[in-house]
């Protein structure tokens, strides 16, 4: 028996080839994010309703630049800047010998440094001003032997009283800080240096400190804006910084609230800067770390402005 088997050009009902088919395009549609669209609104309507109330408050606005270069303004400007670098290079030079101590296995030191740091933390640095200034019912005189002999009132001077109060406050946060950053380091580190024959001050400055300074250089940047707005503290203590300055142009002014604007003006150009400086020492020490840094607002704006004087499509 034979069977006949006939075929058709036709269409069959097998497999057909898709490799020949092009793929449809994708029209991506973008998620439509309502809620930013109205806190923008808001944020906006906001800000604008404060720059309004402001101009149109009685203030004011020509006194700021009459007597932004003034002599008492610019006096208090340097006075700041000079409290703040002495307060922190005390601060961190203290902090690292408590950071030390902290991590000695010398029950004695250590224990010094804890109590030190539990006590100027637990205080306000204001109230440690006050006493500074006003210790003198307790020590007389100050008796340094040949050296120096006088009253306490007539040693402890305002600047003395800032730099002190400032500067032995900040120490126990600085020894923190560096505590933080030195057992960051691995300890093989340390062992590795030791069975090379290094000594133990001598590992601390080649092999822990240059590692630990990439956790240690970001803390103690925000530590120094911060003691440049707390050396405002010091008005307490008669020292004349840009606060005490600008009460005292205001009182020969009448210009009150301006004068505390202009004071803010100047504080925050003051930390501006260091906030520019510690982004390139942040940079600095993070290249052990990183294999490539991120290009900085500089470079970031120069590529922009290159790409839009170069055709679509073509490469540096």
């Amino acid at each position: 028996m034979t069977v006949d088997i006939h075929t058709s050009d036709g269409p069959q009902d097998g497999p057909r080839d898709t490799a020949s088919i092009p793929p449809e395009s994708i029209k991506a549609i973008p998620v439509r994010h309502y809620g930013r669209y109205v806190s923008a609104v808001i944020a906006i309507g906001a800000l604008v309703a404060l720059v309004y109330a402001f101009a149109k408050g009685d203030v004011n606005w020509g006194a700021i630049p009459d007597y932004f270069f003034d002599g008492q303004i610019l006096t208090g400007v340097r006075n700041t800047v000079v409290i703040t670098v002495l307060a922190m290079v005390l601060g961190v030079v203290l902090g690292i010998v408590l950071a030390v101590m902290r991590l000695s296995k010398n029950p004695v030191t250590s224990t010094i440094a804890w109590f030190y740091i539990w006590f100027f933390r637990g205080t306000p640095v204001y109230v440690q001003l006050l006493v500074w200034f006003n210790l003198g019912i307790v020590f007389e005189y100050i008796n340094l032997g040949p050296i120096y002999k006088d009253e306490w009132s007539s040693f402890m001077t305002p600047f003395l009283c800032a730099l002190l109060g400032l500067g032995l406050n900040e120490a126990a946060y600085m020894a923190e800080i560096c505590r933080a950053g030195l057992q960051s380091v691995d300890e093989g580190q340390t062992e590795a240096a030791h069975a090379l024959g290094m000594s133990h001050g001598k590992t601390l400055r080649r092999i822990v400190v240059p590692q630990a300074m990439r956790v240690i250089v970001p803390p103690t940047g925000n530590e120094v804006i911060n003691m440049l707005k707390t050396s405002s503290l010091a008005v307490a203590v008669q020292y004349t910084e840009l606060l005490r300055a600008t009460q005292n142009v205001s009182q020969s002014s009448g210009a009150t609230v301006e004068m505390l604007f202009l004071a803010a003006v100047w504080y925050i150009i003051l930390t501006s800067a260091l906030s520019i400086g510690q982004y390139y020492l942040e940079r600095h020490y993070a290249r052990g770390s990183s294999r490539s840094l991120p290009p900085t607002p500089f470079q970031r704006v120069r590529a922009n402005l290159l790409s839009l004087g170069r055709p679509k499509g073509a490469t540096a």
